[in-house]
């Protein structure tokens, strides 16, 4: 799916991948939808899991903020882009279940940024006009643009340079 999107694939293309059987893939997961929005729950538990450790673990907000970019980051070095920016492209020919699965991992990512935002905010270390929320998707949409940018030009620096120019528009 990260490569081909969620209609470009095909169960003999996962069942090859993990050296099984297509009839193995539809026993575990019937509708193809079903399959998606098991990726997708598990994509989101990881980032969950991701952005606990980062709130956990980074000293200061603006470390969150580009431990935040380097998750995508990480995801370009490996050859890859983040599941829901390309399933986002083809968001009006999914299933409900995955739209709103999809939705669930904006809505919780933007609310773990704006916390961090708005306690940014509060210590001085960052500086904005928008509301803290606003900012956030600003942010995640920047980065989600600027992944697939990168990956199109195979270019992770592209990347990395676009992710710093964006989160410097909020340093303090």
């Amino acid at each position: 799916m990260r490569e081909r999107g969620f209609n470009g694939f095909s169960y003999a293309n996962v069942a090859a991948e993990l050296g099984v059987t297509s009839a193995t893939v539809h026993y575990h997961f019937p509708a193809k939808a079903e399959l998606g929005e098991a990726l997708i729950t598990r994509d989101t538990e990881r980032f969950a899991d991701a952005l606990a450790t980062i709130h956990a673990g980074a000293p200061g907000t603006q470390a969150k903020l580009a431990a935040f970019a380097g998750l995508y980051a990480d995801r370009l070095n490996a050859r890859g882009v983040c599941l829901c920016a390309v399933l986002v492209a083809e968001y009006e020919t999914l299933s409900e279940p995955m739209r709103r699965a999809i939705d669930r991992l904006f809505t919780d990512s933007e609310e773990w940024l704006a916390t961090v935002l708005q306690q940014g905010r509060e210590d001085g270390s960052l500086c904005f006009e928008a509301s803290p929320r606003d900012v956030a998707g600003t942010i995640i949409g920047g980065l989600l643009g600027a992944m697939l940018l990168a990956r199109s030009n195979d270019d992770v620096n592209r990347f990395r340079s676009a992710a710093s120019l964006l989160l410097a528009t909020v340093a303090g």
